[in-house]
């Protein structure tokens, strides 16, 4: 920090790449509060947004700090803030709601009509400072280390993706093994899952995967996973499917593996338009099928909290690399090759 200004990382224009700028430490509102970033990671939004794909073209207007993924202190707040103190160790839920909207006057904030997501409508966390709404931040436990405290966020998805539904006892599969999904791996093991099945083309990720207690793995481009899915389950199929990939080929075979009267949670974003047997492979089957979208605010954050602190799930294995703010373009390059797990940024 250097009179009122700071180091953030910028998505400077509408291509590829971000430039690290100096730029004014952000104000903050009467209900708002200023943040001083401990920790950051890099998301697999935030690639989206760093490579310039078509989602990210028609969803963000550049220049602006991206980043959604933190922890931080609380160094300054507004006068109507009651539910923080200067000097708290918080990480932020990332959807804004309005608060008034049908979904959110009936408990429903994940889904709320008028969300605003941090680091993609708003100024992000790739900063020395961020400027939140107070009513959007978790306290932490003081004993929760800031990596921890910072990937609590993308554990939410993985916790709402895996308890969306009953585990106990299931076969569990998880199409896609990126950050999400190895945590996903994880929350499945602790809830109660008879099987965790982890599928994926990266080797990397599926030896990180069994670090976070799966106990079968499938390479999806050398082996046939619906082959081995019949084999591991008797020919019935798997009663919980994960899709974190977003690969057409992958969610199609999600829907094939899974058994009748299955669940199938999507938290993936496609990037194309997929095509689906809906009559054999969700109609006759009876499946439950749910998109994920965020979390749920804040019995999610909650259950993230409770899994963390009871040692149930234990995350450090997923954390491989962490770099300066300034190095950022080392931890992007290797999350777009994929050989990492989570890549955390330190300002």
């Amino acid at each position: 920090m250097l009179n009122g200004k700071m180091k953030a990382i910028v998505k400077h224009h509408r291509g590829y790449g971000a430039q690290m700028q100096v730029v004014d430490i952000p104000e903050f509102r009467e209900d708002e509060v200023l943040i001083k970033v401990n920790m950051a990671s890099i998301c697999g939004t935030d690639i989206h947004i760093y490579t310039w794909d078509k989602w990210s073209q028609g969803r963000v207007n550049p220049p602006y700090v991206f980043g959604h993924e933190f922890s931080g202190e609380v160094v300054a707040k507004g006068a109507n803030v009651v539910n923080v103190s200067v000097g708290d160790f918080v990480s932020a839920e990332t959807h804004i709601v309005c608060g008034s909207c049908r979904q959110c006057l009936t408990g429903q904030f994940h889904v709320c009509k008028h969300t605003s997501i941090i680091g993609l409508d708003t100024q992000g966390c790739f900063a020395e400072f961020i400027a939140l709404p107070a009513k959007n931040l978790w306290k932490n436990s003081s004993v929760m280390t800031p990596d921890i405290a910072t990937i609590q966020e993308p554990m939410g998805n993985a916790v709402h993706s895996v308890l969306a539904g009953d585990v106990l006892g299931k076969t569990v599969a998880i199409i896609g093994c990126g950050p999400i999904g190895l945590m996903a791996v994880a929350v499945a093991m602790a809830a109660g899952a008879d099987k965790v099945i982890a599928l994926d083309i990266n080797d990397y990720r599926l030896q990180l995967a069994k670090k976070l207690g799966a106990t079968h793995f499938i390479q999806s481009n050398k082996e046939d996973p619906l082959e081995i899915i019949q084999r591991l389950t008797n020919a019935d199929g798997v009663d919980v499917v994960c899709e974190m990939s977003g690969n057409p080929a992958a969610i199609d075979q999600g829907f094939k593996m899974a058994a009748n009267g299955g669940r199938i949670s999507i938290l993936s974003l496609p990037a194309q338009p997929v095509m689906l047997n809906i009559t054999e492979d969700i109609v006759f089957k009876g499946l439950t099928v749910q998109g994920i979208t965020g979390r749920k605010m804040f019995s999610t954050w909650q259950q993230v909290s409770s899994l963390l602190g009871s040692g149930k799930v234990d995350l450090r294995p997923m954390i491989t690399h962490r770099f300066s703010l300034s190095d950022f373009e080392k931890g992007f390059d290797l999350m777009i090759k994929g050989q990492c797990g989570k890549v955390l940024l330190i300002p």
